[in-house]
């Protein structure tokens, strides 16, 4: 531990620590473990290098997410498009994922993942996608097309408030509110 606390500076932690939800002992961990992805030769660098999305999406936490690819994209700076993280990139995604991440904090992140076309809403389309991650891609799991269309009325019959035919961020966290373990299910633990 001494080691990698060495090449995370001490004023660099306090940062992180009053920038996040996570506490020195997470940083560290999420630190240790942001650089076991990186090339050996590159480890000592590991706050100003990016991991491939290839190498984040090994991490047994994301593994078996089905919104793994999401994931990277929302909390990725990445300007080629390419999804890959920073460390600080990587210390969001596990801020938000953390058991102290407020509500509304976990709401706001929650639906900029379901919002598979990023337009600020979850129209029909965002809405068939996220059931289709939920219920697998298999031929025994996938709902018919009457079966589909009657959840996702029935989606936007509970939350689209405004009945405009989508789901916009406030009456996402409306509905999400009413959901008391939202919070709790919603993280990722290192």
């Amino acid at each position: 531990m001494g080691g990698s606390y060495s090449l995370l500076p001490r004023e660099v932690l306090g940062e992180y620590q009053e920038l996040t939800f996570l506490s020195k002992q997470e940083i560290l961990l999420a630190y240790k473990r942001f650089s076991e992805l990186l090339p050996k030769e590159e480890r000592e660098n590991a706050c100003s290098a990016r991991v491939p999305k290839s190498q984040i999406l090994t991490l047994p936490e994301l593994r078996a997410n089905p919104f793994q690819h999401r994931i990277c994209r929302v909390f990725s700076t990445s300007d080629d498009g390419d999804d890959s993280m920073s460390f600080e990139d990587f210390l969001d995604m596990l801020s938000v994922f953390s058991d102290s991440a407020t509500s509304d904090v976990k709401s706001h992140y929650a639906f900029r993942i379901f919002d598979f076309d990023d337009d600020g809403t979850l129209d029909r389309k965002d809405l068939e996608k996220l059931v289709n991650c939920l219920t697998g891609q298999g031929e025994e799991s996938r709902l018919s097309n009457a079966e589909m269309e009657q959840l996702i009325q029935n989606i936007l019959e509970e939350s689209d408030i405004d009945k405009d035919g989508t789901i916009n961020l406030s009456e996402f966290q409306h509905v999400v509110s009413r959901s008391p373990d939202f919070a709790s299910s919603f993280k990722i633990v290192l």
